[in-house]
């Protein structure tokens, strides 16, 4: 009988193993869940998130089509059979539908990412945060910005969670006090050295859905959402893909009047 691994995992990514030039068999990249959150700071930290893989293909009947419906983001319960050192799903099932989208090399990075970039290399740090606010300066999400230096592939390493992500995500739930469905989206500009993963907090929401549009990343206003006054993003370095992308993310700091950099773990020697 094969040995089995059973527990909660973020499902990452999908994609083709990285072998034979990238052309292997497409699999998931999984990172298996605590029970509670672990504190960036503990000594074991570093291990906890450590990714694992499972094969993507070759299930069948129900189990092929839960397979098939599982998207980057996706917080599944999971039985995996491990077979000569390689995981397949036993069982698996969705338990909460976030979403993760990464996009590289984006043109026309938005304002509130690029005047917080700069913010934080004028302090001299590789990495730091602020919270952004919609028009009505209601909170809508949580931006985090990584140094994308010559030598380095942060992008990468977020997309392959090997810089974790999942602390972010808990940040964001403490921070909330729920654990509701989160957008978040990796993305790396063409015209800047910095990465920025933005954990939107409504996954569905006005926010989540003008960054679709915007760097054409799915279904986004355009797919039917109509609102008046509706938030928007500014873009810099590139043209707008809309005359209304102006003001969504306002990239206002904490109430304390400064991003909150200085209160996140530090991932720098990650990078």
């Amino acid at each position: 009988m094969n040995p089995t691994t059973t527990g909660r995992f973020r499902v990452h990514d999908r994609r083709p193993r990285p072998v034979d030039g990238g052309d292997g068999p497409a699999e998931f990249v999984l990172v298996e869940l605590p029970e509670e959150p672990i504190d960036p700071t503990d000594p074991d930290a570093a291990e906890a998130y450590d990714p694992l893989y499972a094969t993507a293909t070759g299930y069948e009947g129900e189990l092929a089509d839960r397979v098939a419906g599982l998207d980057p983001g996706a917080v599944v319960d999971a039985t995996l059979e491990w077979t000569d050192g390689t995981a397949r799903f036993a069982e698996v099932t969705t338990v909460r539908e976030s979403r993760f989208r990464f996009a590289d090399g984006v043109e026309g990075m938005f304002e509130a990412a690029v005047d917080a970039w700069q913010g934080i290399r004028a302090e001299g740090e590789a990495v730091g945060s602020v919270t952004t606010r919609s028009t009505d300066g209601e909170p809508n999400g949580a931006l985090y910005l990584f140094a994308d230096a010559p030598g380095t592939d942060t992008f990468e390493e977020l997309r392959a969670a090997r810089i974790p992500v999942e602390p972010l995500v808990d940040r964001v739930n403490e921070t909330r006090g729920d654990d509701a469905p989160r957008e978040v989206f990796v993305l790396r500009p063409a015209d800047h050295d910095f990465v920025a993963v933005y954990v939107v907090f409504e996954r569905d929401g006005v926010l989540a859905r003008t960054i679709r549009d915007t760097y054409g990343l799915g279904d986004g206003l355009a797919a039917g959402l109509e609102s008046a006054g509706v938030d928007t993003i500014g873009t810099t370095g590139g043209e707008e893909s809309d005359d209304d992308l102006d003001a969504a993310a306002d990239g206002e700091s904490d109430a304390d009047g400064e991003s909150d950099a200085d209160d996140e773990f530090d991932l720098t020697d990650r990078l």
